[in-house]
């Protein structure tokens, strides 16, 4: 009789310490999931980023009047690459987007641009690059979403409380970045 209630205080015990460690490890591996989804955002704006200099080096032999429109495209970039936080990158994505936008509009007007080869293949792989930018982006806010979802229901609010976890904020585009880009000349 005493053996069979030291096993079964034993295996409560147990038990208990299992779930401990479960949830402790189960918000450390949805942490990293998020902090790991952020990053990749980084690399497709840092790819993007990377690509952009061949494409105004490719536009410039084209459009040499459009000068203040690469240099818009230039700077855009510069604040992207150099924005330390999610904020200022988002910001400045969005500044980067609306130049881009316009200097593929220039394509319209300069039909050997818009039929070269290198042209062509830049505006591909940003296309593809902005997939991934938008993937990676909603892949942020999913791991946000479970994340906060163990964060308040229970029992992982109990263990959320215990361990000093609060739910995350998921990456938001601004009303005002949400309108057409505007294509003017």
């Amino acid at each position: 009789m005493v053996d069979s209630l030291v096993w079964i205080i034993g295996g409560i015990a147990a038990a208990v310490v299992f779930v401990f460690f479960y949830y402790f490890n189960r918000f450390s591996v949805l942490g990293n999931r998020i902090d790991n989804s952020l990053s990749q955002i980084d690399v497709q704006l840092k790819r993007r980023a990377d690509l952009i200099p061949n494409l105004i080096e490719t536009v410039k032999g084209y459009a040499k009047h459009e000068k203040s429109l690469i240099k818009e495209v230039t700077d855009a970039r510069k604040a992207l690459v150099s924005a330390e936080n999610l904020v200022g990158k988002v910001k400045a994505d969005k500044v980067l987007e609306n130049a881009l936008g316009r200097l593929f509009a220039i394509a319209e007007a300069y039909p050997d641009l818009k039929a070269n080869t290198n042209f062509l293949e830049l505006q591909k792989e940003l296309a593809t690059t902005e997939d991934k930018v938008a993937y990676s982006r909603q892949y942020y806010n999913d791991s946000i979403l479970t994340y906060n979802t163990l964060c308040t229901t229970m029992p992982g609010m109990f263990f959320a409380k215990l361990y000093g976890r609060k739910s995350r904020e998921y990456l938001q585009i601004a009303e005002s970045e949400k309108e057409p880009v505007k294509v003017e000349f």
